[in-house]
């Protein structure tokens, strides 16, 4: 499997790819700056990982919550090399991709939505996955 995959729904940019199992990714703390580093940090992980665009089998995104723009950009720049490549898109949830990484049998996911409100998610592990609850 070969991936390609954009989350940019908080003030961190993250883009990887996996490529047969291995995963190169860049992430940064980068307010305001998404749009600058998304598409260069792909081609430049693509190079790196051996891997044309044309090889992959699936695009990623992050499909919120967060911030509205960030959501939006992810979803544009995935959408539009997916749509190129006649490849699928595979949304998800930025919660459930932040609780995979916390240990434990349930999970809380949260992000600030600003302005004193938060964004939040509850999950149960099930094997290797996750079941919202």
């Amino acid at each position: 499997m070969k991936l390609l995959a954009f989350e940019t729904a908080t003030e961190a940019c993250s883009v990887a790819v996996l490529c047969d199992g291995e995963l190169i990714e860049r992430f940064e703390l980068a307010p305001r700056r998404h749009a600058e580093l998304a598409l260069p940090w792909a081609g430049e992980l693509l190079a790196q990982a051996g891997v044309a665009r044309s090889q992959l089998d699936a695009v990623a995104v992050g499909r919120g919550p967060g911030a509205f723009t960030g959501v939006r950009l992810a979803i544009a720049i995935a959408q539009g090399i997916a749509l190129a490549l006649d490849r699928p898109l595979l949304p998800v949830s930025t919660l459930a991709a932040l609780a995979l990484r916390a240990p434990g049998e349930r999970v809380i996911a949260a992000i600030d939505a600003r302005m004193g409100e938060v964004y939040v998610a509850a999950f149960l592990r099930e094997g290797d996955g996750l079941t919202a609850l």
